[in-house]
């Protein structure tokens, strides 16, 4: 489990799935929601979901992409983009 990740913040009901995007996935999404990558919403790389991530990908270095997918009442799925960054 990552380091100094004292329990795994995705066995928790209220943490939704995170998902590190492709390259290519991130163009698609970028050109889909015409927006630029540095328009994204900031996540850092100290967030527990993102050192747990790094388990499974290997290091997720700033720049990258994270989709997040939560459960929603009235939408069912509610899908968000965060950008890694320095912190």
């Amino acid at each position: 489990m990552g380091e100094d990740v004292q329990f795994n913040v995705f066995n928790h009901d209220l943490v939704p799935a995170h998902h590190l995007l492709t390259e290519d996935e991130v163009k698609a999404v970028l050109v889909r929601l015409h927006i630029d990558k540095d328009q994204l919403p900031k996540i850092r790389r100290s967030d527990p979901c993102i050192r747990l991530l790094e388990d499974k990908y290997g290091p997720i270095k700033e720049g990258r992409v994270i989709k997040i997918i939560r459960k929603s009442p009235t939408s069912e799925v509610a899908v968000a983009y965060r950008l890694v960054v320095r912190g």
